[in-house]
């Protein structure tokens, strides 16, 4: 009972002391002045934002086809348009607050009118500009919570009592504080590490004078980098030793030298292989044991082939080092490819050759150079005249039958036009002797 008596008294107590305040503000010309001055600022910002939008829309806005540096800005800043009216708000108001200060000494309501105009530009965003997943929680859960905090007056109070409660982990031992400041910044700094790296992968990638696979190489080793400094600047701004990082640099090292064995080779693999480009993305590969398919990926531990029918094989790079690799398509070149035919002993065999060349050089993806349609004869078979003819095309036949196919077709309907007949197995059966029959 007697807890319950001194809970009401706290309470009530804290009842009266917002009821002072509250007639504080409303029986003062001082707050009267800033109610006014903040409702002047606001209107004032609707009023200047509204013709300020179409202006920046109009000067800031490029055409739809340009795709330059200039314009990846211009339109990175017009994301921040929806933060014009709340900002424009807060710096009308700190005007109004340096006012009411020089009049009446204090300015405790527009400061208030001042702090909640930054909230809702936090809100606005978190809400409305950010669109990166990462980002847009971390904004939701962490810089709005702060933005409020900060709007109603006791963020300072809230730090303090953040400060001083101390997490144990171990013989370490740091406060929420420190870990809230951790995420904050880690995750701001590698945000922008990603963006960095997205915008280097691009200006890479559009080096057409460097080779695919030197560009790739290039992209990760700028990747590596831009990581890697993202790191240290971390560890750096939280205050943590990076002298302190050799232990684990020594752990690492061990760990590579007994169970990491594979993943080391892997990765040395892939930069061997991204360095002599023997091997890069877009070409058409088979290896000794059997897997086949086009190269869609290079990581730094694997390399990943697209088969024909869609299925995705991760083969290690180690494999394109110590076993055997064929590469059909090296990045582009031409492949010849043969369709073997026959036609029956009957036909005047001099003849094939210029009629089925001629059908085949028809096909709109058979190459004249480096060598045109070569159709050859190949033997003399048990039902008839065996032919091959080779053609040259740029790409991979799609299971051997993309080009051939066709190309069998053109041959069949060559030969039919000119009356040149396809043989089928024949079986002629001799019987010696004379055939008799047994009377009774």
């Amino acid at each position: 009972m007697v807890d319950r008596t001194e809970l009401l008294d706290k309470a009530q107590g804290y009842a009266l002391q917002a009821w002072d305040i509250a007639a504080e503000w409303l029986l003062s010309p001082a707050a009267w002045t800033q109610f006014a001055l903040l409702l002047a600022a606001y209107f004032a910002a609707v009023y200047a934002s509204r013709r300020l939008k179409p202006l920046i829309d109009k000067y800031l806005t490029p055409p739809a086809e340009q795709d330059n540096s200039i314009a990846k800005a211009r339109r990175f800043v017009l994301m921040f348009v929806p933060l014009l009216l709340p900002l424009l708000a807060y710096g009308f108001t700190g005007i109004g607050e340096s006012v009411t200060k020089s009049i009446f000494g204090s300015g405790a309501v527009i400061a208030f009118g001042k702090r909640f105009f930054m909230f809702l530009a936090a809100r606005i965003l978190v809400k409305d500009v950010i669109q990166d997943p990462m980002l847009k929680v971390l904004g939701r859960y962490l810089l709005v919570p702060i933005a409020a905090l900060y709007a109603v007056g006791i963020l300072d109070e809230v730090m303090v009592k953040l400060d001083e409660t101390v997490v144990p982990l171990g013989n370490l031992s740091f406060s929420l504080l420190f870990l809230l400041r951790f995420v904050v910044v880690g995750g701001a700094i590698f945000w922008m590490g990603r963006w960095s790296n997205d915008q280097s992968a691009a200006f890479i990638k559009n080096q057409q004078e460097m080779r695919p696979a030197m560009r790739q190489l290039t992209a990760k080793t700028a990747e590596i980098a831009i990581f890697g400094v993202a790191f240290l600047l971390v560890m750096n701004i939280m205050g943590i030793s990076l002298t302190s990082l050799a232990v684990l640099g020594g752990v690492v090292g061990v760990g590579l030298g007994f169970g990491l064995q594979k993943i080391a080779s892997n990765f040395i693999s892939g930069v061997i292989l991204l360095l002599e480009g023997q091997a890069t993305v877009g070409d058409y590969v088979e290896l000794d044991g059997g897997e086949a398919g086009t190269i869609v990926k290079m990581t730094a531990r694997a390399t990943i082939l697209e088969t024909y029918d869609g299925r995705w094989i991760v083969i290690p790079n180690e494999d394109f080092i110590t076993t055997r690799v064929v590469n059909y398509s090296d990045s582009g070149s031409a492949n010849r490819y043969e369709a073997p035919f026959s036609v029956s002993y009957g036909t005047d065999i001099n003849k094939v050759p210029a009629i089925v060349e001629a059908a085949v050089a028809k096909n709109p993806d058979v190459l004249s150079d480096p060598f045109p349609p070569d159709c050859e004869l190949r033997g003399f078979g048990d039902s008839g005249v065996d032919f091959s003819v080779e053609f040259w095309v740029n790409g991979i036949d799609d299971g051997r039958h993309k080009y051939t196919s066709d190309v069998l077709f053109r041959i069949w309907n060559a030969l039919k036009d000119n009356d040149i007949e396809i043989p089928y197995p024949h079986r002629v059966i001799e019987v010696s002797g004379s055939l008799t029959t047994k009377s009774e």
